[in-house]
């Protein structure tokens, strides 16, 4: 696996630009087209529809639901911040939220339980069953052309975890726009990649570029290529977040990338350093730091709210 700044210019299809990466078979370019970076060549939706309906969470995250419901504890900290800037932006009344690629559901039951009107769309079976057994509502199937249009109106999209697996994010974000109401707000998270921490933890470890996994990840996003993307799409860009930084334990000797139980101990650690915070009432010091870490690109994910005129 190698990145190198020298790489050639690469063309296929209507897309073009500097590898940046090759990977397993694939180029990871620079892409001019699309504004972010992404495999080629692009998967077909239909080649990846059978993996993440029956096989994702069975085969290639066996333990996810399990870890998931463990750390809900500190994942709802992130799910509240998110559900008050939502609040905050679009007054009172308007509480109807569309989750896309909702996983195991505790994202759509935290807002259930702050008076949302919640609908989850998840490709995955098991994680839609799960979600059902915390009492919202799940559509199992993908968010697509073909269902979309049947959904209704929204106040606000979220999509968390989802664009980096797609083969056309601009389509999402398009139909998404489609079935927000005006004024509504989509809310985009996704992995913060090549990233100054990850390439300052990759060259402290002497570890492989570990975040390129293209049988999972499609594109890699910033927060510059996110709101970009948003912003073509008709958005404007309102606000963003982000979370711990995975990488700086690697800056500190801690190398995860190959060890997961060490990995699962990193973000322990990440856990209690948030966990603290709220305990010690220091909220907004969290939310803060979160912010500005955001502000200056930093941060594990890349969390951009933007508004629909």
């Amino acid at each position: 696996m190698d990145i190198a700044e020298a790489e050639p210019i690469i063309a296929w299809q209507a897309h073009e630009g500097r590898r940046v990466a090759r990977v397993k078979g694939y180029d990871i370019i620079a892409c001019g087209s699309c504004g972010f970076r992404h495999v080629l060549p692009v998967p077909d939706e239909a080649q990846l529809e059978q993996a993440y309906r029956e096989h994702y969470y069975s085969a290639e995250k066996p333990t996810f639901l399990a870890h998931a419901g463990e750390d809900q504890d500190w994942a709802e900290l992130a799910q509240i911040d998110r559900l008050e800037i939502f609040e905050e932006l679009l007054g009172r009344g308007r509480r109807r939220l569309l989750d896309i690629g909702s996983g195991p559901g505790f994202f759509l039951k935290t807002a259930q339980a702050r008076g949302w009107d919640v609908l989850g769309v998840e490709p995955s079976r098991q994680a839609a069953a799960h979600a059902r057994s915390l009492g919202v509502e799940v559509v199992e199937g993908f968010f697509n052309a073909k269902t979309a249009g049947d959904l209704g109106g929204f106040d606000v999209v979220h999509l968390n975890n989802v664009l980096e697996h797609v083969p056309d994010p601009a389509a999402i974000v398009a139909l998404a726009r489609d079935a927000l109401n005006p004024g509504g707000l989509i809310c985009v998270g996704v992995p913060n990649d090549f990233s100054p921490f990850q390439i300052a933890g990759r060259a402290s470890a002497g570890a492989d570029a570990w975040w390129i996994v293209p049988q999972h990840h499609l594109n890699y996003f910033d927060f510059d290529s996110v709101g970009a993307l948003l912003e073509r799409s008709g958005f404007r860009v309102v606000g963003r977040t982000t979370s711990f930084p995975m990488e700086a334990f690697l800056m500190m000797g801690d190398d995860y990338t190959n060890n997961g139980d060490l990995g699962r101990a990193c973000h322990k650690k990440r856990k209690r350093f948030d966990l603290a915070l709220e305990a010690a009432g220091l909220r907004e010091t969290r939310r803060a730091f979160y912010r500005a870490l955001a502000e200056a690109g930093m941060g594990r994910e890349a969390v951009v709210v933007a508004a629909k005129p």
